[in-house]
């Protein structure tokens, strides 16, 4: 199931102009994906899938910006032929799994800012997946993506896409699963906090290496992983899923995107009619009110103190709230 979230960036006059995202799925048996499949077509490439026999070329794409395949920087000096190879990679992971509801592949897709230059972008990209690597110990594969040329596409939709193996890379091959993809009750063994942990850690880390760059190419946007009540944001929140969205932008109709917006517009105009019902008071009004509260507080301790049965007196205790 996917998992994301997103919220607005803020520029150093708190007008917002670019968009937090990133969005972590898996692709597994279970679900009949299939990790050669997915790569093909993030790649634009033509691949065999040698566990299915079947071909998934998608070498027509011309909206590939950059394709590569990142290793921990330990094996920056190994050979390791099989693993900077697209489809020796992907086979091998397909290949290694044999339970019929096996994870192969966890996937990042990630917002680039379009502040960035292309170079800027790449960097920050790769960037990430070294640091993914080297905390994980897994391989990525990543491509960025132009915005697609289509009517109504957004020109400033720049992405990235993480592909990584639920597997340690290893000399030889695939090694033992990844600590992401241990269970809860493993991790705790090991003495490692839930793996929901992890992903609130890239989502921080997104943001915080993002904004490094930004910061570097003198751009004053920023953004902000966390929501927008976090942030303390007093906004409704609204998002169209991808595939409403796509629907729509191709001509049909779509009763899911157009139920959320008029529960959009719903929250929002129960929120503006809870605004304005609530009367500003004056200074005077809140010193009132909070001498009425405290005198109420008093009595109602006080008429618990008569009513509770006596006790010794501690001599040592000096408790205010009693008095």
């Amino acid at each position: 199931m996917p998992w994301s979230r997103s919220s607005s960036a803020v520029c150093a006059e708190g007008d917002a102009v670019a968009i937090y995202f990133l969005n972590m799925k898996m692709f597994g048996r279970a679900g009949g994906s299939s990790a050669v499949s997915a790569v093909a077509y993030r790649a634009g490439e033509r691949i065999r899938d040698e566990r299915t026999g079947r071909t998934y070329d998608h070498s027509d794409r011309r909206d590939v910006m950059h394709k590569e395949i990142v290793l921990p920087s330990r094996f920056t000096h190994e050979e390791m032929a099989w693993a900077r190879d697209r489809a020796s990679l992907w086979n091998t992971a397909e290949s290694t799994e044999t339970r019929r509801n096996a994870r192969v592949a966890r996937e990042y897709l990630v917002a680039l800012p379009v502040e960035l230059s292309s170079w800027q972008r790449l960097d920050l990209v790769q960037g990430f997946s070294r640091e993914l690597t080297d905390r994980y110990g897994f391989a990525i594969d990543f491509a960025i993506h132009a915005p697609r040329d289509l009517p109504g596409s957004d020109p400033r939709n720049f992405h990235a896409h993480l592909l990584a193996t639920t597997r340690e890379i290893t000399p030889e091959g695939l090694g033992a699963k990844t600590t992401l993809d241990m269970s809860d009750l493993n991790r705790g063994k090991l003495g490692m906090k839930p793996a929901i942990h992890e992903l609130l850690h890239v989502r921080e880390r997104w943001a915080i290496v993002t904004n490094e760059a930004l910061r570097e190419a003198h751009v004053a946007a920023r953004i902000d992983h966390r929501s927008l009540e976090a942030q303390g944001i007093d906004r409704e929140p609204h998002h169209i899923p991808r595939a409403a969205f796509e629907m729509e932008r191709h001509g049909y109709r779509s009763v899911v995107a157009e139920r959320m917006r008029e529960e959009y517009a719903m929250r929002l105009h129960a929120r503006l009619e809870k605004a304005a019902a609530v009367k500003p008071q004056s200074l005077e009004d809140i010193r009132r009110q909070a001498r009425e509260n405290w005198l109420r507080m008093r009595q109602s301790r006080l008429q618990a103190a008569e009513s509770a049965p006596a006790k010794p007196t501690d001599s040592g205790r000096d408790d205010d709230l009693t008095h």
